[in-house]
C-alpha cells in the first residue's frame, strides 16, 4: 500500500467492513467522512433499571453525550504534536462537539533524545493552552521499528444532540437505547431529506479561511532555507505563521448557531479530498467554482516552488459547511473576524463537479496528499 491516507475502497473492505459488534451507547461510529464518534453515557441507575424515559420526566439528569476523535501525525514535522492535537480537536468541533481533553500516544525512534521528547510535550501543551483543553494521559514508548516519531492524539469533548449537524433534536429525555434508535433512523433519512431540500432550495457550501494552511506552515518550517533561496524573508515568515489559523472551533460554533446541515474539516487530500468525503457523508453531489476557493498567496508560492497542487495539499484550519443561507453564514463569520466564501452548492445528483471558467472537471477519489511528495 502507498504512504498516506488509506484508499476508500480498502477502508470499506478491510476496516469498516470488519466492524460488526454494536453497542447502544455508540450513537455514531466509524464511517467514510465520519471523523468524530458520539457516545451516550447514561448514569448507572438509569442503565440498571432501564428507567431513562421515566428519569427524564422526573427531571433527573439525562445521559451525557461524549464526542471522540483520533488523529495521527507520522511524518517528521517540528511541531508534529501540536498538529496532531489540533487535528483531532478540529474533528470534534466539526462534528458538533466542544473539545475538553486529549490523550497522547507517542512512539519514538531509538535515537530520540530526551530533549526532543520535552519539546514534543511542550508543543502539545501549547496547542492545549490555545484550545483550552487538558492532557489527561496516554502512552509513550521507544521502538526500533519506527523511523520518525508517531504521535496519536485522541480528543474527547462534550456535545448535545441538538447541536450535532444532521442529527435528531428533541431527544434529550430519551434513554440511551431510544437515542440510539433515533440516531440510526436520522442517519438513514437525512440524505433523503437533504436531497429534497436541495430540490426546493439551494444548499450552499461555505468554506472558512483558506486552503493549504497546514501544509504551507509545515513546508515553510521544514524547508525554510530552500524557500529563502527564491523568496523574501517576509513571505516565508508569513507562510510559517499560518499555524495561527489552524483551529476551526470558532467557525464551527458559529455555524452550529446558524443551523448548518453538515460540516467537514479539511485536512488530508486538501479541499478536493474534503469535498469528496462531504459528498460521501451526505449522499449528495456538488458543483464548486475553483475561482471561489480561497487561497493565500504564500500557499501559491510555496506550492509553485515544490511543484504541488494547493487544492490537494494538507489543509487543516479550514471548514466546509452546508447551509441554506450561505450569505447569512459568511456575514456571521465575518462579524467574528473569520474569512469565508460560498464556493459552490450541493445537489440531488451524484456528480462531483469542479468548474474553472468554461472548463468542467469531475472530481475523482482523493489520492495521496501532496505534502507526502516532499
Amino acid at each position: 500500500m502507498k504512504t498516506g491516507k488509506l484508499p476508500e475502497s480498502i477502508l470499506k473492505r478491510s476496516v469498516l467492513g470488519k466492524i460488526k459488534n454494536r453497542r447502544n451507547e455508540v450513537l455514531k461510529g466509524a464511517g467514510v467522512g465520519e471523523d468524530c464518534a458520539f457516545l451516550a453515557l447514561e448514569n448507572e441507575n438509569g442503565k440498571e433499571t432501564g428507567q431513562g424515559e421515566k428519569n427524564a420526566k422526573a427531571g433527573k439528569e439525562p445521559a451525557a453525550i461524549m464526542a471522540v476523535s483520533t488523529e495521527t501525525v507520522a511524518f517528521p514535522a517540528q511541531n508534529a504534536a501540536y498538529l496532531a492535537v489540533m487535528a483531532a480537536a478540529n474533528n470534534v468541533a466539526a462534528g458538533g462537539g466542544r473539545p475538553v481533553s486529549v490523550m497522547l500516544s507517542v512512539t519514538l525512534p531509538e535515537e530520540t533524545e530526551e530533549a526532543w521528547l520535552r519539546e514534543l510535550m511542550e508543543e502539545a501543551e501549547r496547542c492545549c493552552m490555545e484550545l483550552g483543553i487538558q492532557i489527561t494521559g496516554g502512552h509513550t514508548e521507544v521502538s526500533s521499528y519506527v523511523k520518525c516519531p508517531v504521535i496519536t492524539a485522541t480528543v474527547m469533548g462534550a456535545a448535545a444532540l441538538g447541536e450535532i449537524p444532521m442529527q435528531p433534536q428533541g431527544t434529550e429525555g430519551l434513554s440511551t437505547k431510544s437515542r440510539k434508535a433515533d440516531f440510526e433512523e436520522a442517519e438513514k433519512q437525512m440524505p433523503g431529506i437533504l436531497r429534497e431540500m436541495a430540490g426546493n432550495h439551494k444548499l450552499d457550501i461555505v468554506m472558512s479561511k483558506w486552503i493549504g494552511l497546514e501544509g504551507t506552515c509545515i513546508l515553510a518550517g521544514e524547508k525554510e532555507k530552500e524557500l529563502l533561496t527564491r523568496y523574501p524573508v517576509r513571505l516565508v515568515s508569513e507562510a510559517k505563521a499560518q499555524e495561527k489559523y489552524l483551529s476551526v472551533a470558532l467557525e464551527a460554533e458559529i455555524a452550529l448557531g446558524q443551523g448548518v446541515y453538515a460540516m467537514h474539516d479539511l485536512r488530508y487530500g486538501g479541499v478536493f479530498g474534503a469535498l469528496w468525503e462531504l459528498s460521501q457523508k451526505t449522499g449528495m453531489g456538488f458543483c464548486v467554482d475553483l475561482k471561489r476557493i480561497p487561497v493565500k498567496q504564500e500557499t501559491i508560492e510555496v506550492c509553485e516552488f515544490f511543484g504541488l497542487n494547493p487544492y490537494e495539499l494538507l489543509s487543516g484550519g479550514a471548514l466546509l459547511m452546508v447551509t441554506a443561507d450561505g450569505a447569512g453564514l459568511t456575514d456571521a463569520l465575518a462579524e467574528a473576524g473569520i474569512s469565508s466564501a460560498v464556493i459552490g452548492s450541493m445537489d440531488c445528483g451524484n456528480d462531483k463537479i469542479v468548474r474553472n471558467g468554461e472548463e468542467i472537471r469531475y472530481l475523482g477519489r482523493p489520492g495521496q496528499d501532496e505534502i507526502l511528495k516532499i
